[in-house]
């Protein structure tokens, strides 16, 4: 790909989120949304291969429908209240659209049917940005009008998201697809305690960004795409491999790691609330994710290749993604005894 064009898709990329997130006009966060599609579409499809075009297809119509909602949701609510404004998103009608584009645009349960296949139809830097970047506009857009959704649609498509999302993510062998389905149900984590704690579900996808940041660079940096590679990566990075399996033990929310925190804030939350019956849920539920989870960090390091590759064992990786990794899998592991300082801060 030309580095010209690479550079102005990366520069958009940032201009559209800056300009969703800043705004506070329907119109503004709009554009910003916009500028972010048309910016993400020449990263999914530079490979030219039929699977990436096809996502790239794919991401454009379900975006597409997606804006065109939230557009005709901001115009009624103009309509019957005259306010432009984000935060007063107040007619019923309005309301659903918004939560329906929103879903959309995030892969929430019942439109989240693109974003494994779009996932695993693009490069790993872009899947990667696809699972953080492009979704914190529209989490911003959700934050800003928590106060006005329905809580009965977000809990339960919070819940149908976490047991699709844990469900769907048992059977694939294919590492994008796992993560595209892990992020299906750490969305769903977000989506009900966002009514009750904007600033939690907030504190929840940044973490969730970290790990899966974290996760990301590691398989870029082993070439893992699928779960029989991944058995053989132990064997040329034993050390990449042990701090993966970390990652992804952090991801599932096992204590004492990263993960844990923003699991055991969003219990206590639903629990403050007298959700006890819709917390014990989702809790169960998550232990189909923490399955899958232990399933990626068994063949990252403890199952070994049948014939073990004659590969000398690199315990230093002279990549120029390195540092990033050791500082991203520090704060991805060792965050929690941080909690009381972090929650201070929100």
């Amino acid at each position: 790909m030309n580095p010209h064009t690479k550079l102005i898709s990366y520069l958009s990329l940032l201009l559209g989120t800056t300009i969703t997130i800043s705004s506070n006009h329907w119109m503004m966060a709009w554009t910003g949304l916009e500028i972010n599609t048309l910016a993400i579409i020449p990263l999914i499809s530079k490979s030219h291969h039929p699977r990436a075009i096809e996502a790239t297809i794919k991401y454009f119509l379900v975006q597409a429908t997606a804006s065109t909602l939230m557009l005709f949701s901001s115009m009624t609510n103009a309509w019957f209240t005259g306010q432009w404004d984000i935060t007063q998103l107040t007619h019923p009608t309005s309301c659903l659209l918004l939560t329906a584009a929103i879903a959309m645009k995030l892969g929430l349960v019942p439109f989240h049917f693109w974003f494994p296949e779009v996932l695993q139809g693009s490069p790993m830097a872009t899947a990667l940005l696809l699972a953080t970047m492009m979704k914190f506009p529209p989490i911003t857009i959700l934050f800003m009008t928590s106060h006005t959704l329905n809580p009965l649609l977000l809990t339960s498509m919070a819940i149908a998201s976490a047991a699709l999302g844990g469900w769907m993510g048992l059977n694939q062998t294919q590492i994008r697809k796992i993560l595209a389905f892990s992020s299906i149900s750490h969305l769903g984590w977000m989506a009900i305690i966002i009514i009750y704690s904007p600033k939690l579900t907030l504190l929840t996808f940044y973490l969730y960004s970290l790990m899966t940041i974290t996760t990301f660079l590691t398989l870029n940096t082993t070439k893992t795409l699928k779960l029989s590679t991944m058995m053989t990566s132990w064997a040329k990075t034993p050390m990449l491999n042990a701090t993966l399996m970390l990652t992804l033990l952090s991801l599932a929310g096992l204590p004492p790691l990263t993960g844990f925190l923003p699991k055991w804030l969003i219990i206590q939350e639903l629990t403050k609330q007298e959700m006890t019956v819709m917390a014990t849920i989702i809790t169960m539920l998550s232990l189909l994710g923490l399955f899958f989870y232990l399933r990626l960090a068994y063949h990252s390091t403890i199952t070994l290749p049948p014939n073990p590759t004659n590969h000398m064992k690199q315990w230093h990786i002279h990549k120029p993604t390195a540092p990033q990794i050791a500082i991203f899998t520090s704060l991805s592991t060792l965050l929690l005894p941080l909690s009381p300082m972090i929650l201070t801060t929100t």
